[in-house]
């Protein structure tokens, strides 16, 4: 299978950024080579007012003066997603501002941030861990053109942060230099958006890397239009969310995230003899003159790659809106019409069923999920899209109205009747209607803040997942096994319980015209995937080193459960940091294709990232995972 433009957009990207400096690099070591006041001297020259000098631990105030209004605030806001997001240096899982193997780091007690124990050492126990020695602020194409060549010069290694929303450990590093994003805030929307290449007009969105869904889906609501995106507020539009895929309840009817991408503009080099920014588009035909019609247009955008030395690259990214009617755009605009030549349906009401109860209960747990099991092919193929704890389960919909969704959702309306019925304490149920995304949004996935509702942050974390396929459904054995598998993965008993999540978040239901099969990089598991099931443990500033150690290897034991009744094949951003088999659960069977073309177009790995496509595994900037 030949991914479209893969070999030309890489070659664009990252061949012409090693083009463009000089074949002499200095070694770089944190032991010895290039002094750091070599590397600040150089940075400030290069990058101006960019280089941010004094980027310290989220929480170093704390452990400069405890009793400071300034590391009050920091206690305050420990838990703030949007605090720490804001922050160069703030991640949103405390691990990855740690160096894990050696027990470096600056963090407090995430349960009870004012607990005085965590600082007591004083000043010279707040270390930096695998915060990035320096970082630049990145406003332009410029910029990161910039910090390539930097890199390819001295040898530094680079990553990419924009909001640190990474379950991974990608967006830190020890002695690197990152590329912060986070200020690229520029949305737009085009109701006759054109993709390069081809004449007919869709209504899009372009978004730069820095933008978050909250501002996201404000966006789309000012415009009354739908955007694809995740459950958690803080987690970037572009970037890592859709390089890797992106998938959110929507998805199951409108398709992952990188699915919706018409357009990338992705920023490494010069096209030509002096172009510093070049786009990606669905089609680059050899002759530029001939216009490529709507069909394939559709049939082939989607270009993304992601070996998350991708993303880095891409300052912008183009998104389909609702569903592709074309309509052929004006040749130039007409002077005296102020309107595009259509519009796009408005943003469509969502319907949304919850069933919950108080007490934890095994019993009523696997007969919720045996339920579940037994209609959500039936479900999900008719638009829904939802979520199932151990004590709720949440299904959302814009393809049927409120009698619809409950008369589709009669089973599970009765299960929780029965419940109430039986006495379980707090069982209940809802059917409830809103106008657009965003007051479901709001009201389920967010807490009065606009931070994540789901909980809070700045704890550190082991995840694992799977993707299920429909096979896993189809007879009443296969169900019975997974739902056994999904048990066992989960009884622990607290305080070492995982939390546990089914998503039903697959494109089970998108359209074909919706979808990029076998032109992204995404595992196709994706198109055959019913749930993305994920399991988390967590540990507290104090864990020693075999405690933490240990925690990975219990969430990733649970996980086995699953591994055993499903095919190798999870979803890379919500991975276990040490998912067997990586690169078939990662990418299936792109994988031999896009390892060729890294090596050909990154041979020396400047972009490099833990399990990513051609990673090198011995290079200091995994020295901190264990």
């Amino acid at each position: 299978m030949t991914l479209p433009l893969l070999s030309l957009g890489l070659a664009l990207l990252v061949g012409t950024a090693h083009a463009q400096v000089q074949s002499d690099q200095v070694p770089f070591s944190s032991t010895g080579g290039t002094t750091p006041t070599d590397i600040w001297t150089a940075l400030s020259a290069r990058f101006g007012d960019r280089v941010l000098k004094d980027v310290q631990p989220f929480s170093k105030p704390c452990f400069a003066n405890a009793s400071s209004a300034e590391c009050a605030s920091i206690q305050k806001l420990y838990q703030n997603e949007k605090a720490r997001t804001a922050q160069a240096a703030g991640y949103t899982w405390g691990q990855w501002e740690t160096c894990q193997d050696t027990g470096d780091q600056c963090l407090l007690d995430f349960a009870v941030p004012t607990d005085p124990a965590a600082t007591e050492a004083g000043p010279d126990s707040c270390a930096r861990g695998s915060i990035p020695d320096y970082f630049i602020d990145v406003r332009g194409p410029d910029d990161i053109i910039a910090a390539f060549e930097f890199a390819k010069e001295t040898g530094i290694p680079l990553v990419v942060k924009n909001t640190g929303h990474d379950f991974k450990g990608r967006s830190s590093g020890p002695n690197s230099l990152a590329l912060w994003t986070h200020n690229l805030k520029d949305i737009s929307y085009n109701p006759a958006f054109v993709a390069e290449g081809c004449t007919d007009a869709y209504p899009g969105v372009t978004a730069g890397a820095g933008v978050q869904f909250f501002e996201a889906f404000q966006f789309a609501e000012e415009n009354n239009i739908t955007l694809v995106g995740g459950s958690d507020a803080t987690v970037g539009l572009t970037g890592g969310f859709t390089m890797g895929g992106g998938h959110g309840v929507l998805s199951p009817v409108l398709g992952l995230g990188v699915d919706r991408v018409v357009r990338l503009r992705p920023d490494s080099g010069r096209q030509g003899s002096d172009a510093k920014a070049l786009l990606v588009a669905p089609v680059q035909d050899r002759n530029p003159r001939r216009k490529i019609p709507h069909s394939k247009c559709l049939s082939e955008r989607g270009p993304l790659l992601r070996a998350p030395w991708w993303y880095v690259l891409a300052s912008s990214f183009s998104f389909l809106l609702t569903y592709p009617t074309p309509f052929q755009a004006a040749a130039e605009p007409s002077a005296s019409s102020s309107k595009p030549p259509s519009s796009p349906p408005p943003a469509a009401p969502v319907q949304v069923v919850v069933v919950t109860w108080a007490a934890k209960s095994a019993s009523q747990t696997k007969a919720l999920w045996n339920l579940i099991g037994e209609h959500v092919i039936e479900w999900a193929d008719a638009g829904w899209g939802g979520y199932s704890m151990p004590e709720l389960a949440l299904f959302v919909t814009q393809r049927l109205t409120k009698d619809e969704a409950a008369k589709s959702m009669a089973p599970l309306l009765a299960q929780a009747e029965t419940m109430k019925e039986a006495g379980v304490d707090g069982a209940m149920a809802m059917v409830m209607e809103f106008p657009s995304f965003l007051p479901f949004f709001t009201s389920f996935m967010t807490d009065a803040g606009g931070n994540a509702g789901a909980g809070k942050v700045g704890y550190s974390v082991s995840l694992t997942s799977r993707l299920v396929p429909r096979a896993s459904f189809a007879t009443p054995d296969s169900r019975t096994a997974l739902v056994d598998a999904l048990m066992a993965a989960s009884a622990v008993p607290a305080p070492d319980a995982p939390l546990m999540i089914i998503q039903i978040t697959a494109p089970t239901a998108a359209r074909p015209a919706d979808l990029a099969p076998g032109r992204t990089s995404v595992t196709p598991a994706w198109r055959d995937a019913v749930y993305h099931v994920t399991s988390m443990g967590m540990w507290n500033w104090n864990a020693t080193k075999e405690e933490i150690m240990g925690v990975y290897d219990r969430t990733s034991r649970l996980m086995d459960n699953v591994r055993k009744v499903t095919p190798d094949a999870a979803y890379l951003n919500e991975a276990d940091v040490y998912e067997p088999n990586h690169e078939a659960s990662f990418w299936g069977d792109h994988y031999p294709e896009l390892a060729t073309i890294k090596m050909k177009y990154d041979p020396d790995r400047l972009l490099d990232c833990w399990q990513c496509v051609g990673w090198n595994p011995d290079s200091e900037r995994y020295t901190c995972y264990l």
